[in-house]
């Protein structure tokens, strides 16, 4: 049968029958972690390492520097001696903010300074075995196994895919995605049944989302794998890169999770470019310094990275939270979590932002960054939870405070804004008291000194643009970079671009991730929604629904500002204009022929589309040759045999229903499957969840494919 390869480690160990698409279980214990108190045996790794200690100091040192510089000159803007408590508001935020971007410019300047460690080791990967384990949830199942095949295929030609095994484990509640996902598992086992084995794990029960899913694998499988390298459904990998992540696997026994760093790559929408040439150019040295400041406490991102399975198992099962959603309830960004539970227990957490070799896909649109920073913001204010568990190092702690404060930061922005609005209108609205105080002989004139205001908000932008400065600096001097991005003048102009075009889309996001804010702290639960990762184009009816609002806000705002004072006006100019834009911006944000454009003109390119890398190109031709999928995926089963036999083959069984309770919608599906008289009648009758149940169930599968069409 596909798939029944020997195990590299022990032959007599590696006659493996499939059974429902997986192998025979190998079990291992995960229990749940407490939080409230550490484990009992902790590893012991002795001190950080000396680059990661001067990277701290870096980090601190400029951090504080930076914003107590600001800090006092805004006091002294004031007159702190005469300051208002509007006026002590506005410092408040102000510095909070302001700490903020002096903390990402510190980082950045760190990522310059300090050299990154790469270890030298002679390991090789004799004896192990790697799951590449791609977690999926209502996908489109042609572009996840043409991504396996084409790594699949990279391992092989470098003599190295005996050691992995394809894993693809689904949560997928959709009766299409999921007969989608049989089919496309049982091509991917045919292709590459002299290569390396593919399984397949459909649950019943989405218990704990994608932790639980990983968590459940780990559980029931995990003692089959030293290794589990966790993808995404958009994830690509070089099969260099794979193997030296093993090899540090293999050369470092307290090694338990390394993380690498992905590009962004795979769509052509302006938004895409903007998000790709960013993180080409701009994302490499902030990588770089929070894996120099992080040394052997650095994080986990969920995706493209390694994990020791004995550790993870030993380290990360996951708590439920107390008390109600959002906060409550299963850890929504687990990968946080999990890092700091690794190294809560003694093993290393490493970043390794020198291998190139590992890609994923950004959101198509402005629309779609939203959708997904509603549950990546529950998940992070969600760490405000944990953040004080019982063990975790400093670092660990940091690491939870910085995701929390990315989405904490819009609401505070604008808070600035509001009091700052304020502030004008009180001094335009309410006369001033000069003489405060009785037989006071001079008045007591209202002071602010416009001219070190302007200096203060040219020293602002100065740290604001550090990182994009530093980014585009090392890019010039990097030859693959700069040729990728159109030599010197592509890389300066697009960069200009990029900046503008981020400006613009800024305050934007700056009001989605505040209503984000606004409805997890008041009880809205994101949900679980599959993500779209691919579209042509944003519908202006869909940009005008989601961004009217921000326009009203925009125009009131102005004419308010206007009727104030045209010199505060002025000054909001830069943020109003996204805001009265955002329809437009929207719609544009997820248009291919607007990115195209920019293509044709040289600007936000990406180094991987001037040449592009063997397992990108072998998986853009297995996409360009794979065929559309089913609409009807039922109509499919019932009318294909060889299609039927893989979904039927290829699936566990259907979990055994608690004596008593049978399930409601499996009971109706069967009398509506039996009452049917064609295949028409059946289709029509039966409700998403029924469809469901009929593709779990040989018998009504064959029911459906004896009945007549019509």
């Amino acid at each position: 049968m596909d798939g029944q390869l020997k195990s590299p480690t022990s032959p007599t160990e590696g006659r493996d029958v499939v059974r429902g698409g997986m192998p025979f279980e190998r079990p291992i214990d995960m229990p749940v972690q407490d939080l409230r108190q550490g484990p009992q045996v902790v590893r012991a790794l002795g001190p950080a390492p000396v680059r990661a200690i001067f990277a701290r100091a870096i980090v601190i040192l400029a951090t504080l520097g930076l914003t107590g510089y600001a800090l006092f000159e805004m006091l002294g803007i004031v007159e702190f001696s005469k300051m208002t408590v509007l006026q002590g508001v506005m410092i408040f935020f102000f510095t909070v903010t302001f700490g903020w971007i002096a903390f990402s410019a510190a980082s950045a300047i760190a990522g310059l300074l300090v050299p990154i460690h790469i270890p030298k080791t002679q390991a090789n990967l004799a004896g192990s075995r790697t799951a590449l384990l791609m977690p999926i949830y209502n996908e489109d199942p042609t572009a996840t196994t043409s991504a396996l095949q084409a790594m699949a295929e990279a391992l092989a030609q470098a003599g190295a895919a005996q050691h992995f095994e394809i894993v693809i484990i689904s949560d997928s509640t959709q009766v299409d995605p999921w007969i989608n996902e049989s089919i496309a598992v049982d091509r991917l086992r045919r292709e590459l049944r002299n290569v390396m084995p593919v399984w397949y794990r459909r649950r019943w029960h989405n218990t704990g989302r994608k932790a639980g899913n990983v968590e459940e694998f780990v559980k029931r499988w995990g003692g089959r794998y030293d290794y589990m390298i966790v993808l995404d459904a958009d994830s690509l990998m070089s099969a260099e890169t794979m193997v030296e992540l093993v090899r540090r696997m293999q050369g470092d026994a307290h090694l338990g999770i390394l993380q690498t760093v992905p590009m962004l790559h795979g769509h052509y929408s302006l938004f895409s470019r903007i998000q790709q040439f960013a993180g080409r150019v701009y994302g490499g040295i902030i990588a770089r310094g929070v894996a120099t400041w992080s040394g052997n406490e650095g994080n986990y991102w969920g995706h493209n990275a390694i994990i020791r399975v004995q550790a993870f198992a030993e380290a990360c099962g996951m708590p439920q939270l107390p008390g109600r959603k959002p906060f409550g309830g299963h850890v929504m960004s687990h990968d946080f979590v999990e890092a700091a539970l690794m190294r809560r227990a003694g093993w290393k957490v490493r970043m390794a932002p020198d291998l190139d070799g590992s890609w994923e896909e950004s959101p198509p649109s402005l629309i779609d960054v939203a959708v997904r920073d509603r549950r990546w913001a529950q998940g992070n204010l969600q760490h405000s939870k944990i953040v004080g568990a019982d063990g975790l190092s400093t670092i660990s702690r940091g690491h939870f405070c910085i995701g929390i404060m990315s989405y904490l930061s819009s609401p505070l922005w604008l808070m600035l804004l509001v009091v700052g609005f304020a502030l004008t209108l009180q001094a335009t609205l309410i006369r001033p008291e000069y003489f405060s105080r009785s037989f006071q002989l001079f008045p007591d004139w209202p002071k602010f000194d416009a001219e070190r205001m302007m200096q203060l908000f040219v020293f602002t932008m100065i740290v604001l643009f550090i990182p994009k400065v530093l980014g585009m600096l090392r890019s010039l001097f990097n030859s693959k970079i700069r040729k990728g991005c159109g030599g010197f003048l592509g890389v300066i102009l697009s960069t200009v671009f990029e900046t503008l075009l981020s400006a613009l889309y800024a305050p934007i996001m700056m009001l989605v991730q505040t209503q984000h804010v606004i409805e997890i702290f008041t009880g809205r639960d994101s949900g679980w929604n599959a993500q779209r990762r691919r579209t042509d184009s944003t519908a202006w009816s869909e940009s005008a629904r989601i961004h009217w609002v921000h326009v009203v806000i925009g125009v009131l705002t102005g004419i308010i500002a206007y009727l104030i004072s045209p010199t505060l006006l002025a000054w909001l100019t830069p943020t109003l204009a996204g805001l009265l834009l955002s329809i437009p911006l929207s719609k544009m944000s997820g248009s291919v022929l607007a990115g195209r454009v920019m293509h044709s003109l040289g600007l936000l390119r990406t180094p991987e589309e001037k040449h592009a890398p063997a397992v990108i190109k072998r998986r853009d031709e297995l996409l360009a040759q794979a065929k559309e999928p089913a609409r009807d995926g039922l109509r499919l089963l019932a009318a294909d045999r060889q299609a039927r036999y893989a979904h039927i083959t290829g699936n566990l069984p259907r979990p055994a229903e608690s004596r008593g309770h049978p399930d409601p919608h499996r009971l109706t599906a069967e009398q509506k499957v039996r009452d049917a008289s064609n295949l028409n009648e059946a289709l029509s009758w039966l409700g998403p969840a029924e469809k469901v149940h009929v593709a779990g169930d040989p018998r009504m599968l064959e029911r459906l494919a004896e009945l007549p069409e019509s």
